[in-house]
């Protein structure tokens, strides 16, 4: 007996084994992803998977996602695989939900980091021409992008990785120019002299987007101005206090800026026979700074009769004209301005407006020139403390302090700019501005706050500086007459285009002006025939800014608008913002439908990522330590519309996650080897109860990723998956359904229910998991029986009506509002060592006539559902005191009478009934005997 005992148990694991049998599924419970993904992808290429796709999807709606470039500049970082990866999510998802979704990625190559990068190397820019240093250029970042491409792809980003835009390919370049050429025709383009960002490390203009700031401290000055004409309302020994942060600037002084509406006191202090003016309402916390007693008030004039008041400058031979602005403000300061038109847009603007002129006594590398006697050569830093030496000198300091406040740096060298007034271009954003908020109305914005914020950007924005005083770039195609005028013609732009076309940009680099323009080109302002060219290069934002008509509109795959622009929030002002602008220049229209954004990645502490500070994670340390689909879940896990913190924990916490689900799906088709859906699926009305609700959670599980893939709500994804495999899946329908899948017979109706059940959710959920972890899916892909090759091939699933039923769903939720309440009464009877497993249990149920009525309904074995070894159900009003009460229900939990069947491990009181199976209950015994006919020890021994 005991020996028959041993081998039943045996024959019973070995059902299990069998089922669980690895090198019978070939799908291994760990999926050494560092090393299959690269073969998987290997064979992805081979077998041109994304072309396959894209020749499947002819003819379908097209769904455009324009890929913005990064810049070809570094090994690829996390905020890259961030970016990419869910791009991928997008592209992948679109491609099996009916629509055309070609991806072609793109790279910026233009600009100062490549420059550095070369200068960094050691290469003499000097010992070469403009045109050899550009080649050098353009060989850095070919290699650059090549290494970029290779960490992209192996994120697993699927697209046409083989014909990528490149923003220096000739054809490119072409397209730009003639976006270029569209705003001369409308007459945006203008060249004028006013202050503009300059960096002095990199000795160039900057746009607004280059710009980032930070807090410093700065030398803050209270000094005064003489009056020199007071209009007969001031006499010469009264003064203007004027404040300023930046001392430096002083040489440059052209006026003072009040407020025409402003109160201005004209007081006296003790100690002092002189005469001061400050706004009056300024005037306390003046007196406090300065330290200033016995403060009279002599007389209170309006900025209005200040006007065109002048004073000498403090320490140069020169009249300050005294202007009104609307600039001025009371929240610090003295409330009047000390003004330099060539040193601030506020300055030129009210200076222009005076007629007074545009003094920049400050070079390219930041050093003072002569038109600053007693500055010269000095870098402007260091001037400060001379201007203030002369202001004490003169007696004119009334106060010098540090002061805090935020200050615009270069955010390529992360050093300090200035404001200089330079010749540079202009593109004219206020001849069109209503225009281009006009078109940001069609736009839709992921997330909703973005549409305000790119707004307001281009609501304050001014006019867009687009010269650059740098060697590697698509040159501004101008040229110059004898007389200086500018030429820019359509003919001479669009023949300038032709040969960029042909040639690339570095032919305006190796030919001079004539072999530049057209054969003939004669004009008025050159009766010599003689022309020189702009040696300028365009704003990388204007690269890579024209996008829109280089890729969107030349390439036959894509479309303009794009469907959606996906960067990170800092592209705002960068990307976003200049992509809009040119494509409304040129088009009318926004070049997007919609536009999603990113936050940042930061380190565990918060901190922005930086090499310097050595706080980095590379994307290729992540891979071949647990694979690219670890990177790819972790980016669906987190909320990345707004800053998002990294660590190597988040990897290993997400591991964990994709172990539940890789371990579950390994589960279902372990399940699965004996089924085969063409000749042993059930049809859904002969499905059991259960099962018929499982599929109705699948059913909510499709229509919920789906509507947040197509809302871009990735995390919602990867929760909804997650909890469909730990909730639905793991805790309930899999938990109990052990008990038919090894118990039932192989071919049993109740197993095939189940078996069927289980291959829609593996098919279904493969699917789903596609766009998210392509490789997992791919593995899993050959187990099924479906007609395609590859999972990336299918079609997203669909709801299915017929598994909607409204009153098995309710009939359901009914029950597992009761199965919850018998699992807290299990619960308590195992932690009084009542039982010590659910199936020890025999339980008794007290319910309602609603529920006894929703349990027969169920069409289940309820008590397998409770997973008990005995059940009977009463009457709620029968409940004894002892039962523990719910809504709708009493649980009594007693111990189950009876042996343990060895094969379905529950307490029966009929076990050894069969006298063939002593060791098994009389279902076990029956299910053994129909399954193995022969005699018993054969069948033992089978």
């Amino acid at each position: 007996m005991f020996s028959k005992r041993l081998k039943i148990k045996e024959m019973k694991s070995m059902r299990i084994k069998e089922t669980l049998n690895l090198n019978k599924t070939g799908f291994p419970m760990r999926g050494n992803l560092p090393v299959t993904e690269a073969e998987r992808q290997s064979l992805w290429a081979e077998n041109k998977v994304y072309e396959q796709r894209q020749k499947l999807n002819e003819g379908k709606p097209s769904f455009v996602l324009h890929d913005g470039p990064p810049y070809a500049n570094g090994d690829i970082h996390i905020g890259h695989a961030m970016n990419k990866i869910s791009k991928d999510f997008i592209v992948r998802f679109k491609s099996m939900s009916g629509y055309r979704a070609p991806y072609v990625p793109g790279w910026d190559t233009h600009g100062l980091p490549t420059e550095q990068a070369l200068t960094n190397q050691g290469v003499d820019r000097k010992s070469m021409t403009t045109a050899q240093f550009r080649e050098l250029c353009r060989q850095f970042v070919l290699k650059e992008i090549d290494k970029q491409r290779t960490g992209f792809k192996r994120l697993g980003v699927a697209g046409d990785w083989d014909h990528p835009y490149i923003t220096l390919q000739p054809e490119y370049e072409a397209a730009q120019v003639r976006v270029f050429a569209e705003f001369v025709k409308k007459g945006y383009i203008f060249r004028g002299k006013k202050p503009v960002y300059w960096s002095w490390s990199s000795e160039s203009a900057l746009a607004e987007a280059e710009v980032d700031y930070k807090d410093v401290e700065s030398p803050s000055a209270f000094f005064a101005e003489q009056v020199k004409d007071g209009h007969g309302l001031l006499d010469d020994n009264t003064y203007f206090v004027v404040w300023t942060t930046t001392p430096w600037t002083i040489p440059a002084s052209e006026g003072v800026t009040v407020d025409a509406g402003f109160d201005y006191a004209v007081v006296t202090i003790a100690g002092d026979d002189r005469k001061f003016v400050v706004a009056e309402q300024l005037l306390s916390s003046v007196t406090e700074t300065l330290g200033w007693e016995d403060v009279q008030t002599l007389e209170t004039l309006k900025g209005a009769q200040l006007e065109n008041m002048t004073a000498h400058h403090p320490y140069y031979d020169r009249d300050l004209l005294v202007m009104n602005g609307n600039f001025v403000t009371l929240d610090a300061g003295t409330g009047l301005v000390h003004t330099a038109p060539g040193f601030g847009e506020d300055d030129f603007n009210v200076g222009s407006k005076y007629g007074l002129p545009v003094l920049s006594p400050v070079d390219s590398q930041g050093k003072m020139t002569d038109e600053a006697p007693g500055f010269e050569g000095v870098f402007y830093e260091d001037a400060n403390q001379i201007s203030l030496d002369k202001l004490k000198e003169k007696n004119l300091l009334l106060k010098h302090m540090p002061y805090m406040h935020s200050y615009p740096f270069d955010w390529r060298t992360k050093k300090p700019i200035i404001f200089r007034a330079t010749p540079q271009w202009f593109a004219s954003v206020s001849s069109f501005r209503e225009q281009i908020l006009d078109a940001l109305e069609d736009v839709e914005f992921f997330p909703g706050w973005g549409k305000k914020r790119l707004y307001n950007m281009i609501k304050d924005r001014g006019d867009w500086v687009i010269s650059r005083q740098r060697a590697w770039g698509v040159p501004l195609p101008i040229f110059y007459a004898e007389d200086g005028t500018p030429i820019m013609t359509t003919e001479t732009i669009e023949h300038v285009a032709d040969l960029f076309a042909k040639n690339g940009s570095n032919y305006w680099f190796e030919h001079d002006a004539k072999e530049l323009l057209p054969e003939g080109f004669t004009s008025e302002h050159s009766p010599h025939g003689e022309f020189t060219k702009e040696t300028d290069i365009m704003d990388v934002w204007f690269d890579s800014g024209s996008s829109h008509q280089a890729v969107l509109a030349a390439r036959d795959e894509l479309t303009d608008p794009a469907d959606l622009y996906l960067e990170g929030s800092d592209q705002y002002r960068g990307w976003f913002n200049s992509s809009l602008i040119t494509s409304v220049a040129v088009t009318g229209h926004a070049p997007y439908k919609a536009v999603m954004s990113q936050g940042f990645t930061l380190d565990k502490d918060g901190k922005k990522m930086s090499k310097s500070i050595g706080n980095t994670i590379s994307p290729d340390d992540i891979i071949k330590k647990m694979g690219a689909e670890i990177l790819r879940l972790w980016v669906a896990s987190v909320d990345s519309s707004a800053d998002v913190r990294v660590s190597m924990d988040s990897f290993t916490q997400i591991s964990e996650s994709y172990r539940k689900l890789r371990n579950t799906m390994r589960f279902l088709l372990s399940n699965l080897t004996d089924f085969d859906p063409a000749t042993d699926k059930v049809a859904y009305a002969d499905l059991a109860g259960a099962d018929r609700y499982m599929l109705s959670r699948l059913n909510d599980l499709v229509a919920s990723v789906e509507a947040d893939y197509n809302n871009y709500d990735f995390i919602n994804v990867y929760k909804s998956l997650l909890a469909f495999v730990t909730n639905d899946l793991s805790a309930f329908y899999l938990d109990f359904g052990k008990d038919i899948l090894y118990i039932d017979g192989a071919t049993s109706v109740t197993r095939r229910s189940m078996q069927t059940v289980l291959y829609e959710v593996v098919s279904r959920m493969t699917k789903l998991m596609t766009p998210m972890l392509p490789h997992t899916a791919e593995e899993i892909w050959p187990f099924l029986h479906e007609d395609v090759e590859f999972a990336q091939l299918s079609e997203m699933p669909a709801v299915e009506p017929e598994w909607q039923n409204e009153a098995l769903i309710a009939r359901w939720a009914d029950f597992m509002t009761l199965r919850s309440d018998v699992l807290k009464s299990l619960e308590e009877a195992r932690d009084a060592k009542l039982i010590g497993r659910p199936m020890e249990a025999k339980l008794t149920l007290y319910v309602s006539d609603h529920n006894a009525a929703m349990l027969k309904d169920l069409h289940s074995d309820v008590a397998q559902l409770l997973i008990v070894s005995d059940l009977h159900i009463h009457a709620l009003e029968e409940a004894p005191e002892t039962a523990a009460k719910y809504d709708d229900v009493a649980v009594v939990v007693e111990h189950a009478d009876g042996e343990v069947c060895q094969r379905c491990r529950m307490l029966k009181t009929d076990v050894g009934v069969d006298d063939a199976y002593p060791a098994l209950c009389d279902r076990c015994a029956k299910i053994v005997r129909a399954n193995y006919p022969e005699s018993v020890e054969e069948g033992l021994e089978k």
